[in-house]
């Protein structure tokens, strides 16, 4: 019973201890979740502590959005808290293209703009859910599901998103099945997604 309730945790294990603050230097630290912790009676305010997320991000690229990640990397007094955020900005029409947070439930406010977001069910049903979204409004992303959003405003967007894990992880479709290093075999991805092969590598080219 207690093996099987350890794969039903549904975000990062709980910290035992008040702070783990990550840092680099092992010397005289603990190993937990992947990083080392700092003695907790050395931990100061700077830990904790993350300054810029007021400042809108660069839109100007391909897919018109911008991703400011607040994860255990940028404050690592975060390390097994279990928590993370994103602002994420939009041009007019900018999209954060389809993907997963393998490690997080995502939930997103809109501080500014209007929105199309949705997610994707798992096979076999593959529904679209989905909702247009104004400012001050909340959705909930499941962990590990596919899922967008596209500013479908004439101006800038932008919302913040909460993620249940330090370090929640992105796979943006496109990039990891297009994009991948070293390339899937063309022909397999011809198959795969029932294109011509030539398009399949007119897609790799692209990403």
């Amino acid at each position: 019973m207690a093996l099987a309730s350890s794969f039903a945790s549904a975000s990062d294990p709980s910290p035992l201890q008040d702070t783990c603050v990550a840092i680099d230097e092992p010397k005289n630290a603990v190993f937990v979740n992947g990083k080392f912790c700092k003695n907790p009676n050395l931990t100061v305010a700077e830990d904790f502590f993350y300054k810029g997320l007021n400042i809108p991000g660069n839109t100007s690229n391909r897919v018109g959005s911008d991703v400011t990640t607040v994860n255990v990397d940028v404050i690592p007094g975060l390390n097994t808290l279990g928590i993370s955020l994103v602002r994420i900005d939009y041009a007019p029409y900018g999209q954060n293209p389809p993907h997963t947070h393998p490690r997080a439930t995502e939930i997103l406010t809109v501080l500014e703009g209007t929105l199309l977001v949705g997610f994707v069910t798992s096979n076999p049903q593959n529904r679209l859910i989905s909702k247009v979204l104004n400012k001050g409004d909340v959705f909930v992303f499941p962990i590990g599901l596919i899922h967008f959003q596209f500013n479908i405003g004439h101006t800038n967007a932008v919302a913040i998103g909460g993620l249940s894990s330090q370090n929640p992880g992105v796979i943006t479709i496109a990039n990891a099945v297009f994009g991948s290093n070293p390339p899937i075999n063309p022909d397999f991805l011809a198959t795969a997604f029932q294109l011509d092969k030539k398009v399949v590598e007119f897609l790799q080219a692209r990403f």
